[in-house]
């Protein structure tokens, strides 16, 4: 094989090639209890590095996939070795500096490496704010040297941005992002666009139905395997066969016009986005083997025709809801199970209600904010069927300020702070029917609004936005809430 993958530097240390080998079909293959022989999964691996695909992407929990990639990383000395992607995705919970460390030394142990190239960390629900927490930690790892560059899995726009604020420092953030899911496209393209953030793209063939074998075929009835049930989840929300079949109609002339794939249309669209540094594509260990055709995505280009064409295919499906990565936080669940029964028991939650004494129906909630004794309130009261919040800033743990100077990202993590509040009084954000927002600077209110509107695009409360004048410290803004339970 003549022709390798095109390739892109994410660091100065970090080159890697634009079409990524992920491992999660590991887990799929290894889900009945038989697990693959790491040494004939390292000769599989060692196949594709051999042919120029030679970047690979895993997680703590793609079964084997860890110590597959380990035995090949191995195999090769110095500093001319493949390069290895992979997640941590904990459990909701306190992230000390113990927890981090511990979770961070077994990818280490697992991979057989001092460093791995990039550890990425997906979180299952914002309302813990534990992941603010476990990101500092990893940060300083990555300064003490256990973690060449840091990544994030699943994040939005808004939690990315929130991060950056707060004085992370991240490389790539991995995303579903394809035909059939465009949400990628927007707003945390844009903030991708300004921050040099670089999206790794998966699902991007959709689990293979992004290929010649499901044009003009009639709508499967029974799935078997774990990435095809999950994106049949994606197809259906997005407007269902028929309207899928227009997209492959339209991937399949622009593929007979180009001499190339209908997988290879669909790979080619993701990568001319600027913000992606590379499409992840499944290696499904010992069959279906697609090298060849994979590199065929560098042979061309789209043009106006190509793009004007998938438009019009487009403006048939229904957008994906919500943003990136809240098929894993919220209904409806776009996963393999449709729910997340394959990856938690539960979400905790990191607030406790607590029954007022001597006030029967009356319960409240503290958010351990040093404010909260001092000034005698709590942070949200519930009433029988209503729950009001006080005025909530951006205060982490007892007292620190999140990203100071920084409206939006602050009304990001406040608005958090409160659905954790509600929801730990038996409420959710769907019965929120008041908000009140203050801001130090009302030329502020953009970011503000924004932030508000990503929460409450579907519940459309009632809403007064006023300048208070000067917050206390580097406070940008303070909102509170009122709900109505059924």
């Amino acid at each position: 094989m003549s022709q390798v993958p095109d390739r892109i530097a994410l660091t100065e240390d970090l080159s890697i090639s634009r079409i990524v080998c992920g491992l999660w079909q590991v887990a799929d293959i290894e889900k009945g209890g038989t697990t693959i022989d790491p040494e004939k999964g390292a000769d599989a691996l060692q196949a594709y590095a051999r042919d120029g695909f030679d970047t690979f992407d895993m997680a703590d929990h793609y079964g084997s996939a860890e110590l597959i990639t380990g035995r090949l990383l191995a195999r090769y000395e110095g500093g001319n070795r493949p390069v290895a992607f992979t997640k941590w995705c904990p459990e909701p919970g306190p992230m000390t500096t113990d927890v981090v460390r511990r979770g961070v030394e077994e990818r280490l142990k697992r991979l057989g490496v001092n460093k791995v190239d990039l550890l990425q960390f997906h979180w299952w629900s914002f309302e813990h704010p534990g992941w603010l927490d476990a990101l500092h930690q990893m940060q300083r790892l990555r300064e003490e040297g256990l973690i060449g560059a840091l990544g994030l899995t699943n994040f939005d726009a808004g939690h990315l941005a929130l991060a950056l604020a707060d004085g992370i420092e991240i490389t790539t953030n991995q995303v579903s992002f394809s035909l059939v899911d465009r949400r990628a496209a927007g707003g945390l393209s844009d903030l991708c666009a300004k921050s040099g953030v670089k999206l790794l793209a998966y699902g991007t063939l959709c689990g293979g139905f992004l290929s010649e074998k499901w044009l003009g075929q009639p709508e499967p009835a029974e799935i078997a395997d774990w990435s095809r049930s999950k994106y049949k989840r994606f197809i259906d929300t997005a407007g269902g066969w028929e309207a899928f079949q227009d997209i492959l109609r339209a991937a399949g002339n622009i593929a007979a016009k180009h001499q190339v794939s209908i997988s290879n249309v669909a790979s080619r669209w993701v990568l001319e986005h600027p913000s992606v540094a590379a499409t992840i594509v499944g290696a499904r260990i010992g069959e279906n083997e697609h090298r060849n055709d994979n590199l065929k995505v560098f042979s061309f280009t789209l043009d106006s025709d190509d793009h004007a064409a998938l438009d019009a295919a487009f403006s048939a499906t229904q957008p994906i809801p919500g943003d990136c990565g809240d098929e894993y936080r919220k209904p409806p669940f776009l996963t393999a199970s449709g729910d997340l029964s394959h990856h938690l028991d539960a979400i905790p939650s990191i607030y406790t209600a607590v029954a007022v004494p001597g006030r029967p129906g009356r319960s409240r909630v503290s958010s351990g904010s040093i404010w909260e004794p001092i000034a005698g309130y709590s942070r949200a009261v519930r009433i029988g069927n209503r729950i009001l919040v006080s005025g909530t800033t951006a205060t982490h743990g007892t007292d620190r300020c999140v990203a100071p100077s920084d409206a939006g990202a602050q009304a990001t993590y406040i608005l958090d702070k409160i659905a954790a509040s509600i929801s730990a009084l038996g409420g959710s954000m769907e019965d929120v029917i008041r908000t009140r927002i203050y801001l130090r600077d009302a030329n502020r209110w953009e970011p503000v609004s924004r932030a508000h509107g990503r929460a409450f695009s579907s519940v459309l409360p009632a809403n007064t936005l006023i300048e208070a004048g000067n917050l206390i410290g580097d406070y940008e803004v303070e909102i509170e809430a009122e709900a109505l339970c059924d």
